[in-house]
């Protein structure tokens, strides 16, 4: 992450300075120079700001959980896809918290709530951790965790599809089976190169340094070693519950739950629009209500789970600082636009026209940004959400996810330094995302 971050900022610095020497002043325009420096305050203000308005979000969520943890749906979830959890994430104990984490995380994200999937990955991030024996190295499982989660399987766009409609679509829900066929060739892809790509990036050393790191979640859950104890014998942070969890419900149940989510592929489709606005509020109160019939406080055990969004949403502002500005540094300097210009002309020949280009170039690098470049296409009434391009670009947004923002957001909160293998996972399935976009927009609108 330093050679990126610095290789941006240098790179955007680069391209300013040439465009500065070439400069004409006119009236009421900025130069180069002085775009770059208002695109770096604006960006490092606008880092705050994000990170303040995740603060609620956080909260709520995070306070869910705790009802959903302390009443065992955690348990219960990761007896209940334990056999494929425990294939893909071999080093993590079935019972561990940190598998009914990852497993919300990834529920969430299929349904389109990226802010109450945040929540989710921080605390899976945290349980993980709790079984790192490289204090600010990532393990395997997070390398794997996260490239799942800049890939994650989409069945309802559910924010897309709102701005597929407010921008005059005639079948907003269009892009269900595209977003779908996209992100489930972008999440094998993940496994695959995550699993390849951590034979080349061991572990190495300790560092002594990093050992002084500050583990907060790790100490309030008993320590490092309570932490590597829980790991061989199924107890941690989850408690009696966690340990009565076994040896996982039969195999025909989780083959009969991984029925019923493929079964709800053809309902998003066809009910998508109508079940949307239910989520949220659904999610909610199914949660408190599991909760009470599990006889937890729910009110008590939700405020006790909630405090922890403020000391997150302030551990991460750093770190989104750092990245954000950086991208907003190489979008004002032009750097993008050149390269656009540069690769337009190529990529117009496999399907990706010039002008969504920049919304494939700017998903993995900013979310605000790919999203301003969306929504300017669908809107320009010479493009329109139902054109080839307009498929293309809200499908890119559907199925592809901000993979540096998310990277600055959940090794951040563990104050992971040394990432390994994790950002090239989640670049080639970013990089397989636009390729079957491309791929199953052409068959079906081209």
């Amino acid at each position: 992450m330093n050679r990126i971050f610095l290789g941006i900022v240098l790179i955007a610095f680069g391209a300013a300075a040439w465009r500065q020497f070439g400069h004409v002043p006119a009236a009421g325009a900025k130069s180069p120079m002085e775009a770059l420096s208002a695109a770096m305050i604006s960006s490092a203000g606008g880092a705050v700001e994000l990170a303040i308005g995740l603060v609620g979000v956080m909260t709520l969520f995070l306070g869910l959980m705790k009802v959903a943890e302390a009443g065992g749906l955690l348990v219960i979830i990761a007896k209940l896809i334990r056999p494929l959890m425990t294939r893909l994430f071999p080093d993590v104990p079935a019972d561990h918290p940190a598998m009914g984490a990852m497993i919300l995380n990834m529920s969430a994200n299929a349904l389109g709530l990226g802010n109450a999937a945040t929540p989710f990955g921080i605390r899976a991030m945290q349980e993980l951790d709790k079984l790192n024996t490289r204090p600010g190295t990532a393990t395997n499982a997070m390398a794997l965790f996260l490239a799942i989660n800049t890939s994650g399987v989409t069945l309802l766009p559910t924010g897309v599809i709102a701005i597929r409609a407010a921008a005059g679509s005639a079948d907003p829900a269009a892009i269900l089976p595209t977003t779908l066929f996209a992100t489930a060739c972008s999440t094998i892809a993940a496994i695959v190169a995550a699993k390849l790509y951590q034979r080349f990036a061991p572990l190495g050393p300790a560092d002594p340094a990093a050992a002084a790191i500050d583990r907060p979640w790790v100490r309030e859950g008993g320590g490092a070693d309570a932490g590597d104890a829980s790991a061989g014998s199924g107890g941690g942070s989850g408690g009696a519950d966690l340990a009565a969890a076994g040896r996982g419900y039969p195999l025909w149940a989780s083959v009969l739950a991984l029925a019923g989510i493929v079964a709800l592929i053809p309902a998003t489709i066809v009910w998508g629009r109508v079940v949307s606005p239910w989520i949220l509020p659904g999610l909610m109160v199914g949660f408190l209500l599991f909760g009470a019939l599990r006889r937890v406080a729910v009110y008590e055990v939700f405020v006790d789970g909630a405090k922890e969004g403020f000391q997150v949403a302030l551990r991460i502002i750093p770190y989104l600082v750092a990245i954000l500005v950086a991208v907003g540094m190489f979008r004002a300097s032009g750097a993008l636009d050149a390269m656009v210009g540069f690769l337009g002309g190529f990529t117009a020949r496999f399907g990706l026209p010039a002008e969504a280009l920049p919304m494939a170039l700017l998903r993995p690098l900013s979310g605000s940004g790919a999203y301003g470049v969306m929504a300017a296409i669908i809107q320009d009434p010479a493009t329109g959400p139902d054109s080839y391009v307009g498929y293309l670009v809200t499908t890119l947004q559907g199925s592809t996810e901000t993979t540096f923002y998310v990277l600055a957001v959940y090794f951040g909160a563990v104050q992971v330094r040394r990432m390994r293998h994790a950002l090239a996972a989640a670049l080639t399935a970013d990089v397989v995302a636009v390729i079957a976009t491309v791929a199953i927009c052409s068959w079906l609108f081209g």
